[in-house]
């Protein structure tokens, strides 16, 4: 396999993968964000700790006109180096994964990793908007998620080495979902109370599962297409003939 052609894949895939999340984004999460930050300009108000002067008002628009501005940006580096890890896993696990071409391959290693590194983290410490939290405990509540994210990770990893060792397949699979339970048991949880309208607070989160559910899904799409088109797994084969 070319490693230059490799890179390109990999990274073009993360690239647009991310840029397709951040348009998501863009589209379907930025509207609650907009009315969980009014609700939180609304507060200040209240409190006296603004004032809603013209002023404010500018700044206010201008903040978050870069914000949404630069969310395609972030989501193309972002998605660029989440792409590097999905290329990496799939170059090095293909031929034991499920499928007859890449494109089914990289779509059920996506959704192996969508599982793992989004879904099951979700449901432990699930996305809220970022006005809801004491902004002293973030590091805190960041560690908490990440800590999860490589307990999950790591934790399908290691069954994933115990499935290729033992006859009864069932072990693992086993294994992994006892270490997610104890997990959830063990880790503490969200230190702050959600003190937001329900509906807000659930559609921000149905369209933040949207937004990384797509990015998985284009990311697979995207890097199993062009392995497949430019030949990659030919080119390997002849050059270790």
């Amino acid at each position: 396999m070319k490693t230059s052609l490799f890179i390109a894949i990999i990274l073009v895939s993360g690239a647009i993968a991310g840029t397709a999340h951040g348009l998501v984004n863009l589209v379907l999460v930025e509207p609650f964000l907009d009315s969980a930050i009014g609700i939180e300009n609304q507060n200040l108000f209240d409190s006296g700790e603004e004032q809603a002067t013209p002023e404010f008002w500018a700044n206010y628009y201008s903040y978050r006109a870069w914000q949404k501005g630069g969310e395609i940006l972030a989501g193309a580096i972002l998605g660029t180096a989440m792409g590097a890890l999905f290329g990496i896993v799939y170059s090095l696990s293909k031929n034991m994964l499920p499928g007859k071409n890449a494109v089914k391959k990289a779509l059920f290693l996506a959704l192996v990793m969508w599982a793992t590194l989004y879904v099951i983290p979700f449901a432990k410490y699930p996305a809220n908007p970022p006005t809801v939290g004491d902004p002293e405990t973030i590091i805190l509540r960041q560690t908490l998620y990440l800590a999860f994210i490589a307990i999950s990770g790591l934790g399908a990893l290691g069954f994933y080495q115990v499935y290729k060792r033992v006859n009864k397949k069932t072990i693992a699979f086993a294994g992994y979902a006892g270490l997610m339970v104890a997990a959830f048991i063990a880790m503490p949880a969200n230190p702050d109370p959600v003190n937001i309208d329900s509906g807000l607070l659930a559609g921000f989160r149905a369209t933040s599962i949207i937004g990384m559910s797509s990015f998985w899904g284009v990311v697979a799409l995207v890097l199993g297409t062009l392995w497949q088109k430019l030949g990659l797994d030919r080119i390997s084969h002849q050059k270790y003939q």
